[in-house]
């Protein structure tokens, strides 16, 4: 591998997370009664989504539905099966418990996203029409206008948004 296509991976990582990062920001400065502040993190952190998506159009990294469909479901399987539960396990062995709820719940979230992009991957063209709603606590997506609470964290159906 070429210290390029090295560098295209770590500026990949780095502005993708800035976009995740200035997003929070962009949350707390609202909560903060900052709107300009807000608008400002928000601005940034597209303009890191831009860079983000230039460097991995520059790796080759965007396929096909099909070909993207299965790299998430891979993604997302390493996650729930691997990196979650070794994270699950430190954070047991560190006695730090709201680290391991969160990771927890992102453990379970992760596999009901796999299941999600392996039933998109299987129907693609034929996959119903559906609002997909998040849950704002643990990051659940469930199908349609949730009516009970959330299967991972409890929380009630007030706790989900729309994705557009």
């Amino acid at each position: 591998m070429s210290k390029t296509t090295d560098n295209l991976k770590e500026a990949f990582a780095g502005e993708s997370q800035a976009n995740r990062k200035y997003l929070a920001f962009a949350r707390k400065a609202d909560e903060e009664g900052l709107p300009q502040v807000a608008k400002l993190f928000r601005a940034a952190a597209e303009a890191e989504t831009i860079h983000a998506h230039a460097h991995l159009r520059l790796l080759k990294g965007i396929g096909s539905t099909a070909e993207n469909l299965k790299e998430a479901v891979a993604g997302e399987t390493h996650e729930f099966k691997s990196m979650y539960p070794a994270m699950i396990a430190d954070a047991q062995a560190e006695g730090e418990k709201a680290a391991e709820r969160y990771f927890g719940f992102a453990n379970q979230a992760e596999e009901c996203h796999a299941n999600l992009y392996a039933k998109a991957a299987e129907k693609m063209a034929a996959l119903e029409s559906v609002d997909y709603y998040v849950c704002s606590v643990c990051g659940h997506i469930h199908e349609g206008e949730p009516k009970d609470k959330c299967p991972i964290c409890g929380a009630a159906p007030k706790a989900y948004n729309v994705v557009a």
